[in-house]
């Protein structure tokens, strides 16, 4: 039989050391309280958005893509009555159609009953929070006495003017437009709790147009890793279908691996003869988007970072240059590592080369620091962006051995990201070893401008096929060579030590 698998294609959640998933683990209990007992991938989903650390909410924005009749609601359902009752958290859900907004306020009504002190509400307890539910067609609202609110409302019935939230939701994301963008994200901006949140639901639009052009863009910051507050999962099939010829996708859709990997409820609410009825009937195409949940290829974000990096290349390097600082990435999966080296060459440059670029497993983790130890004592830099995926496995046991260890900020990691870029483009001041992952990976890395800080960019991807690691592990090696080590004197610098004679 076949099962939809329960593992996202895509979990960009943040997941910084120390983070805490206390509210995520409560609002899944409190639901199940409450005879409402999720998926395990609708479960997962909840514990990527309801992650926070010191400062509130570690994401700011929260997404979930899944084909259709799988079951994106039940997720959201369990977060907005849990951020509604526990946290007195204000909300606002708004969807393309009126039909679907009033399907989700009958949903909620499920808990809190149809009226004030309603006899024939199945949760009382639930019941005598309520201080009002306001029926209004397009205007449905529950009230709570303790603050809670959620209003439902269709985007074009001017949902949610003049009114601040802490929470918008943006259900039918892929009809989602520009103007209902600029007019219903503001309310959010003075939210309440002081910590908004946006989340976005969805499958991917059929036409690349202003109708759902917001939902992809937010879509692609999130699955190239341009916005590292975004919590976005997604359930889709692996694969560029803007790269396939029509013989490949025919291939591809009718794989039904494929079918599994993007539906998480088939072989339970979905049933297989159901979806080999809609191979049958659909287009190759519409297939894809419609039952695979796959996207448009995601746009290159700025512009490619590296015009003369192959300029830089040597074919001989020098074994005795001595090692300046070691900088180590990971991909988002944590699946695999890449160790940045840089060493100082002759004169005032820098030499950078891939010391590691390997399959990695949790498990390894020993191993890895191990093998770090080796080579870097207490003496050598390790370098780690603040964001990394490698940072939360390996910051806490590298300082336990007193290491020399060094996390970015977001501030120093685009300094090393200018940095890297000024020493292969402008004024040559490096050399690299040509290896060809870390080849493709800098031919294939763009620059991704930070908004409200002209002139500053950090490192995103040209294509989801791109592995990014080594080129952030170079580039953090490379900081570490200018900004933590000591380039060692030249031989005749040494000062001649004489005798003492008294």
């Amino acid at each position: 039989m076949l099962i939809g698998s329960q593992v996202a294609r895509f979990n960009t959640a943040p997941s910084p050391r120390g983070y805490s998933m206390e509210h995520a683990e409560n609002a899944l209990e409190f639901a199940e309280g409450y005879k409402y007992v999720v998926d395990p991938w609708q479960a997962e989903a909840v514990r990527a958005w309801l992650r926070t650390d010191d400062a509130g909410w570690i994401s700011s924005t929260w997404g979930l893509s899944a084909p259709r009749q799988n079951g994106k609601n039940g997720a959201l359902e369990v977060v907005e009555l849990y951020l509604m009752v526990a946290l007195n958290m204000k909300i606002l859900h708004t969807s393309h159609l009126l039909s679907s907004a009033r399907k989700a306020f009958k949903r909620l009504m499920h808990f809190f009953g149809t009226k004030i002190n309603d006899p024939h509400a199945k949760f009382p307890e639930l019941n005598a929070l309520v201080k009002e539910i306001r029926k209004t067609n397009g205007q449905e609202a529950i009230e709570l006495h303790a603050g809670g609110l959620i209003e439902l409302g269709a985007r074009t019935g001017g949902a949610g003017r003049g009114s601040s939230f802490d929470v918008l939701v943006v259900d039918e994301g892929q009809e989602y437009e520009e103007d209902e963008q600029e007019a219903l994200e503001p309310t959010t901006s003075a939210a309440p709790s002081g910590d908004p949140i946006t989340i976005y639901m969805g499958t991917p639009p059929k036409d690349l147009s202003e109708r759902g052009e917001p939902f992809v863009r937010v879509r692609n910051a999130a699955v190239t890793g341009a916005d590292k507050r975004s919590a976005w999962v997604e359930h889709s099939a692996a694969g560029d279908v803007d790269k396939m010829t029509e013989a490949e996708l025919r291939v591809f859709t009718a794989d039904r691996k494929n079918w599994s990997d993007a539906n998480p409820a088939l072989g339970g609410r979905i049933k297989l003869r159901t979806v080999e009825t809609e191979h049958h009937k659909f287009s190759p195409r519409s297939f894809a988007r419609e039952r695979l949940n796959m996207w448009p290829t995601p746009s290159v974000a700025g512009k490619l970072a590296f015009a003369k990096w192959d300029e830089r290349a040597i074919d001989d390097p020098d074994p005795d240059w001595p090692v300046a600082a070691y900088g180590v990435d990971m991909n988002p999966e944590r699946t695999k590592v890449s160790i940045g080296v840089s060493t100082f060459a002759d004169g005032e440059d820098i030499h950078l080369e891939l010391a590691a670029d390997a399959p990695f497993d949790e498990r390894g983790t020993t191993a890895l620091v191990e093998w770090l130890w080796e080579r870097a004592k207490r003496r050598i830099p390790i370098v780690i962006d603040a964001y990394s995926p490698a940072r939360d496995p390996l910051e806490a046991l590298l300082k336990a051995k007193k290491m020399k260890v060094f996390i970015l900020s977001g501030q120093e990691y685009t300094q090393a990201c200018a940095g890297l870029h000024e020493a292969v483009e402008k004024h040559p001041a490096i050399t690299h070893f040509g290896q060809e992952h870390l080849d493709h990976s800098a031919k294939n890395t763009t620059q991704d401008p930070i908004k409200n800080r002209p002139g500053s960019f950090k490192w995103n991807r040209a294509s989801l096929d791109v592995d990014l690691a080594p080129t952030v592990a170079v580039t953090c090696a490379h900081f570490g060579a200018q900004k933590f080590a000591r380039r060692p004197p030249k031989a005749s610098e040494k000062k001649v030590r004489a005798a003492i004679v008294f």
